[in-house]
């Protein structure tokens, strides 16, 4: 016999089983019968049963999944045998009829019909949950539920019950409206009173427990109470013993939980009987409203007292009333229903006192005592509810809202906020900046946060601020607009300075981590230590471009938001050729960005903005390309042969803008935009191949431009698009030149050059003819300063062109070069010359100053919104239109008509003469000496490097062509002391990427002999009478300055040379200089030029080839000099006495201290250096310069020192030299006591006489011979009580004596005999002592002269051989004091006798 299955057994168990019972034969406990139809048929239950048919279960049959509830197939009809439909039925509805499927199931629902049933409320309750019901708890005293009740339901049914018998409790509220439901609070009746147990306080007012629930209603009260009357009359009958005795038998009976449950009810009781007592004091009318109260531990009541309301006090009006059938309104809590009142009025500040900055929906600044009307919702805020606005406070809060329009609200106000900020709106307004303090606080990665949002609304409105926050309005539409400038297309880098951080840092870190420093996404830095210094580095580190490729290619965003991220993308391009490089190298960005926004092939777009930017041209995109060109060569190359931009530009430029099927605006900006991406392609030489293919193209653009510039007046656009075609072409033109390559010596100069081009000049000689007429017709314009200013840079664009077609023509060497020159003597006359002299160009000369950032130095000033880690060039607003770039600026037609006449002057020097004419303009004039005043220079911004590099570009032309002129001219030059002004000052100014600049001016114009025009005009005589009236006549004559003058006049190129090896670039960033200046595009590495960080020669360069050798000294550890050290210090020294004498104002710069030190440093050299002959002569001389008496006030010791850490050390390292090597030099000793002044620091003096006291001997400098008046020494008189004594001391012991050392020998004695006669009753009492035992000392003294050089001591005297005079006989005053000293010594020493 089968078993039943077991628990463990499995499935196969069960099959196992199911085979046995089959192989077994055995009848089955349970048989199968088919049921028969119900419409007919009767059943046969005497048939057996079919054996055959069993129900065998095979779990290989079954599937893996339930079957999915889809509708049945249709089932064809089969009449079962002997069971024949009828013929009138239709087989479909006999089907359905029968069908049993979900589908057929579910359309069969009725609802339930419960018109005739009564509708309940829920109950109200006190509790938000109930309470938790443990089973062990024993239920008695409860009715029976019929039926299987769950035992919450139970506990439900049971609360509920208990609930209904309790009458509501009544709390006192102060008075209101009475609203619906509420119920005034009746007095009791007499029967209640009177019901109390003798001896008991408690009265019965009615039933508790009987609430006669099951009779029908008015039946159920009246029973209730007439069993409460009657168990108070048997209560009332009984006696107290009684009623005690009954208490404990029914306790005893009773469950202890259940006793425990009724007593609690009739505290409940007692408290709602208190509380209705209260009610009904005298104090007023007071309204109640019906309310359960919960039941809740003391500690959680105590808090709510001060809640509540004290009874007649006054009665604030709400503008709600709390209803009975509210939860949890049974206490009316004040504070929490302050925000529904009315705001309280606006406060009126009285006072200056800052107050908080609060902003509106569009981002602007609201006043303190705005008083808004708050239907404009911008009073949802907590602190200062009466103020309108959200602080930057509140903004934060809500961006971090789970409501993503909050969300969406904030980030839009931020970036409002934003916006304005850096427009300027709020400048002086308030304290600090907006874009520091949101830094500060994590504003970026609140932003990068928001990116990874899903909503689409939060998205836009973090990308939108995130563009307000990185692209400064104004920045890219400036350097749109001057591309077309004289290398225009170079800009810095959007980066800022690491300088001071690798300082701070360099000492602190091992190697590694100096390496690890270099990049410090690979040093692991967290983003946000990042951002402190950089905020797109600390971007980037966030994978920002992987997200914004998401946005562009995922999530289809629309078209402002298109437009945003690919502004976001070229700032990020625009701040360094690393960022440039990771956002080529992001998967599928650049991809995503081709295929979607410069597609080949869209459809036309209709009237009006565009639905989408996705399949559609985009300019921005475009502009991207061309920034990421411009960060390097390589990138250019890959963007053109990777990524297809080649058939882009052919597909853009071949068509005219009002023929591509795109909006007006934004097909001209796509056209200039392209020619752009094409100018900065041919500038490494590259996408040459085209221009064979769109030469057609580009001429007939040509041709049509003097129709375009006939508008009356130009537009913008056309004027922008014009100067691109013109800059193209120039670049194509500097391509077809044939120059030979220099030989490849090494790898800096492999690394940039590459193939060569494939345009010939063949190709681009006839451009000139069609770029002419349009300079013609643009120079007409000039009298017409309105028409002139809207022209843009297209006249200067003309120029730039034919600067380049003849310095490409000059270059064949196949071509005759008569045709050339007779080419440029055509241009010269018909063209340049009648410019020259139209009165109109004045006008722009005189402008020079009004727009210049040298002259104006606060136009370059940091804008307040300027964080150092976010770098912008700060034009918020546009710039002015008398400024460097705005619309009347002179410079880049000046600076392009400059570069013309320097090429035309270059290559035909009979044009020099004629073209030079052009420096004769007084406004020129004007402008270069107010260039080489002693003015404040602008501080190195991002703006004031972007500005001082295009105006360095008009002085170096205009520096050039005067040194062409002065060295073909047989008569002197025009101005050559100014030219040679404006090129000293130049060489200072030069920022990294103008290495060629500076390279060119060192060999031309600085050490040019005739822009020295002093050597011949009486300038070496006049230097030696200025030294005889100074120092009076002595002295050899043949070594005067004149002589040393006449000598570095003559040795020029000598010092050339070695100014030329000290102040040098590095050789790489020299070449790619060359490159970009000389127009090799073949060796042009990138557009984007070195961080500025600094000029590229220091103020005191003229002192740079002796701090060279200083520092190869210091840094040898054998001690020998360096090879030639003399000439080499000769050179510098000439040049610098040079410009003492004949450009001081080149030295203005330097302070006298630190040209002190520079000549010390000549000393510290060697150890044999300072007695070279010329050496002596040239730091005699020097020094005399440097002790004149309009300088020497000017001499600070004190002051911080360019290259120095301190004065007082390198002092002390001076002394320590002098000891050993000096041997009584006197130029060594001048140096060594022109420090020792008495207005400097006390610690120069104190290094001398304490730690170098050997020195002194050393120091015989005579009186005569010192370079400053003895006076600055000794007065005033010495204060420091350590120097004093150590003067004294050294006097006493011989150390100090006037043969060796007259000077200081002098200083002692007039200071020591200065304190032992001061009476100063200020005077503390140990400077008295000192004082007293000076004066003993030295009145027991036992060398007679020093003791009456020290009492008798009058004034210093340089001309007496002591240096000073002396008193026949002591002043009576000092007469006396010396008695009274004397005779107490004598006292003292007697009364010890």
């Amino acid at each position: 016999m089968l078993s039943r299955p077991k628990p463990g057994e499995s499935e196969v168990d069960l099959l196992r089983f199911q085979r046995q019972f089959l192989a077994a034969g055995t009848v089955p406990a349970v048989r199968l019968v088919k049921k028969g139809s119900r419409r007919g048929g009767d059943i046969n239950l005497d048939q057996p049963p079919l054996q055959d048919h069993r129900d065998v279960v095979m779990l290989d049959s079954l599937p893996d999944l339930p079957p999915a509830l889809v509708p049945a197939p249709q089932k064809r009809a089969r009449p079962s045998p002997g069971h024949l439909p009828p013929e009138d039925e239709d087989p479909e509805e006999r089907l359905d009829r029968h069908d049993e499927h979900i589908t057929a199931v579910l359309t069969k629902i009725i609802e339930r019909d419960t018109s005739s049933e009564a509708v309940k409320l829920p109950v109200s309750s006190g509790v938000a949950f109930p309470l938790v019901f443990h089973r062990s708890q024993e239920r008695q005293g409860k009715p029976a539920v019929s039926g299987k009740r769950s035992i919450f339901a139970q506990e439900i049914a049971a609360r509920r019950v208990s609930e209904a018998r309790v009458p509501q409790t009544e709390k006192v509220v102060p008075p209101l409206d009475p609203p619906e439901g509420a119920v005034t609070c009746e007095a009791p009746t007499p029967g209640d009173q009177g019901c109390q147990l003798p001896g008991s306080s408690r009265s019965f007012q009615g039933p508790c427990l009987v609430t006669g629930k099951g009779l029908p209603g008015q039946e159920a009260e009246q029973e209730a109470q007439a069993i409460h009357e009657e168990n108070v009359a048997r209560l009332q009958a009984m006696t107290h013993e009684e009623i005690l005795q009954e208490q404990q038998r029914l306790l005893a009976q009773l469950n202890p939980g259940l006793v425990a449950f009724l007593r609690s009810r009739s505290h409940t009781h007692e408290q709602a009987g208190e509380e209705a007592t209260d009610g009904q004091r005298p104090g007023g009318p007071s309204v109640v409203v019906i309310k359960e109260k919960p039941v809740m531990p003391p500690s959680a009541r105590e808090p709510r007292k001060k809640d509540e309301l004290e009874p007649g006090g006054p009665a604030p009006v709400l503008p709600v009333t709390p209803h009975k059938d509210w939860l949890h309104m049974d206490t009316v809590e004040l504070e929490k229903l302050h925000w529904t009142q009315d705001l309280p009025p606006l406060r009126q500040q009285q006072t200056q006192e800052r107050m908080q900055a609060r902003f509106g929906l569009q981002g602007e600044l609201l006043a303190p005592s705005a008083d808004l009307p708050t239907h404009l919702g911008l009073h949802h805020h907590g602190e200062e509810a009466e103020r309108a606005g959200y602080s930057l406070q509140e903004l934060f809060h809500l961006t971090r809202s789970q409501v993503s329009q909050q969300r969406v609200l904030a980030l839009q106000v931020l970036a409002q906020v934003i916006s304005r900020a850096q427009a300027g709106e709020f400048g002086g307004q308030l304290v600090g900046s907006i874009l520091r303090l949101l830094l500060d606080a994590g504003f970026l990665f609140l932003l990068r946060f928001s990116l990874d949002d899903r909503v689409d609304g939060v998205l836009a409105a973090a990308v939108r601020a995130l563009r307000a926050l990185l692209v400064a309005p104004g920045d890219e539409e400036l350097l749109d607009s001057t591309f077309s400038w004289y290398h225009g297309a170079s800009v810095f880098p959007l980066m800022p300075r690491q300088e001071d951080e690798d300082d701070e840092n360099e000492s602190k870190e091992p190697p590694a981590e100096k390496a690890k420093r270099k990049n410090p996404e690979e040093g692991g830095r967290p983003p946000p230590v990042l951002a402190q210094h950089d905020v797109i580095k600390g971007l980037l580190a966030t994978n920002l471009l992987p997200r914004l490729r998401y946005l562009l290619e995922m999530t289809c965003p629309g078209p402002a938001v298109v437009l945003d991220i690919l502004a976001v993308l070229i700032r990020l391009a625009r701040h360094s050729l690393e960022s440039a490089t990771r956002v080529l190298e992001c998967p599928r960005l650049i991809e995503t960005v081709v295929r979607e926004f410069l597609p080949t092939s869209w459809a036309p777009a209709g009237v009006g903005p565009l639905p989408s930017r996705h399949g559609v041209p985009c300019a921005a995109a475009m502009k991207l390309f061309r920034v990421l060109a411009s960060a390097g060569r390589n990138i250019a190359a890959r963007l053109l042969s990777s990524f297809d931009l080649r058939s882009r530009l052919c597909r853009f430029i071949a068509e005219a803008p009002q023929e591509l099927a795109l909006p007006p605006e934004e097909a001209e900006t796509l056209s200039t935009e392209a020619f752009r991406l094409w100018a900065v392609a041919a500038s490494y030489g590259q996408g040459s191949d085209l221009y064979r293919e769109l030469y057609p193209v580009l001429v007939q653009a040509l041709q049509a431009v003097p129709q375009e510039l006939g508008a009356r007046p130009p537009r913008p656009l056309a004027t922008q698009r014009i100067a691109s075609l013109l800059t193209l072409l120039t670049q194509l033109t500097l391509a077809a030149s044939s120059t030979a390559s220099e030989p490849i010596s090494d790898c800096a100069e492999a690394s940039l050059s590459g193939t060569p081009s494939l345009i010939t000049w063949t190709q681009v000689s006839g451009l000139r003819p069609l770029v002419e007429p349009c300079l013609r017709q643009t120079l007409k314009l000039l009298p017409r300063p309105e028409m002139w200013n809207a022209l843009g840079p297209v006249p200067a664009a003309c120029l730039l062109f034919l600067g380049a077609y003849y310095q490409a023509w000059s270059q064949q060497p196949s071509l005759c070069p008569g045709d050339w020159l007779q080419d440029m003597e055509r241009l010269s006359e018909e063209l340049l010359l009648p410019l020259l002299r139209q009165p109109t160009l004045g006008s722009l000369w005189d402008s020079l100053r009004h727009c210049s950032s040298l002259c104006n130095p606060l136009s370059c000033a940091l804008a307040p919104e300027a964080p150092p880690s976010l770098v912008s060039l700060g034009c918020a607003g546009g710039c002015p239109p008398l400024s460097l770039a705005g619309s009347a600026s002179p410079f880049p037609f000046l600076t392009a008509l400059l570069s013309l006449c320097n090429t035309l002057s270059q290559i035909h020097k009979g044009l020099c003469s004629q073209l030079a004419a052009i420096l004769a303009s007084p406004g020129l004039q004007n402008y270069f000496l107010q260039c080489v005043a002693p003015v404040a220079v602008p501080v190195l911004t991002a703006f004031s490097a972007w500005a001082l590099r295009h105006e360095n570009h008009l002085q170096y032309l205009a520096l050039s062509l005067a040194q062409r002129a002065a060295a073909l001219q047989p008569v002197p030059a025009t101005n050559p002391t100014l030219h040679h002004g404006v090129a000293l000052a130049l060489l200072s100014r030069l920022l990294p990427g103008s290495e060629h600049l500076a390279h060119e001016l060192l060999l031309s114009c600085v050490f040019r002999p005739e822009f020295l025009p002093e050597r011949a005009s009486g300038g070496l005589e006049a230097a030696d009478f200025s030294d005889r009236l100074c120092l009076g006549s002595r002295g050899d004559p043949g070594c005067g300055r004149g002589a040393l003058l006449a000598q570095a006049c003559q040795d020029l190129p000598s010092i050339r040379s070695c100014y030329l090896t000290h102040c040098a670039p590095a050789r790489a960033s020299l070449l790619a200089s060359q490159a970009l200046y000389r127009g090799e595009l073949q060796r042009l590495p990138a557009l984007l030029l070195p961080v500025p960080g600094e000029p590229l020669l220091p103020t005191d360069w003229p002192f740079l080839p002796l701090i060279h050798l200083y520092h190869q000294a210091s840094d040898s550890p054998s001690g020998c000099p360096p090879a030639d050290a003399v000439g080499t210090v000769t050179r510098a020294l000439q040049w610098v006495l040079v410009l003492e004498s004949w450009r001081p104002q080149a030295l203005w710069a330097v302070p006298p201290a630190a040209r002190l030190a520079r000549l010390m440093c000549v000393f510290l050299v060697d150890s044999d250096l300072f007695r070279e002959t010329p050496v002596q002569r040239l730091v005699a001389a020097l020094l005399a310069r440097l002790c004149q008496p309009q300088v020497l006030p000017n001499l600070n010791l004190d002051c911080p020192l360019p290259g120095l850490t301190s004065f007082p050390d390198l002092y002390a390292s001076f002394l320590e030299h002098f000891e050993a090597v000096s041997f009584g030099d006197h130029l060594f000793g001048a140096l060594v006591l022109l420090p020792l002044q008495r207005r400097f620091s006390v610690t120069l003096r104190l290094a001398l006489f304490g730690e170098h006291v050997g020195a002194l001997r050393a120091l015989g400098l005579p009186l005569s011979q010192l370079p400053v008046a003895l006076e600055c020494y000794t007065g005033p008189p010495e204060d420091n009580l350590a120097l004093l004594q150590l003067y004294f001391r050294a006097l006493l012991t011989g150390a100090l004596c006037p043969r060796w050392c007259p000077v200081l020998y002098a200083v002692a004695v007039a200071h020591v005999n200065s304190f032992i006669f001061s009476q100063d009753p200020k005077c503390s009492d140990e400077v008295k002592a000192t004082s007293r035992s000076m004066l003993q000392k030295t009145w027991l003294l036992g060398d007679e002269c020093l003791r009456k050089h020290i009492l008798h001591y009058k004034l210093p005297n340089s001309a007496l051989p002591e240096g000073f005079e002396l008193y026949p006989e002591l002043p009576p005053l000092r007469q006396q004091h010396l008695q009274r000293l004397i005779s107490g010594v004598l006292q003292t020493r007697g009364s010890e006798t």
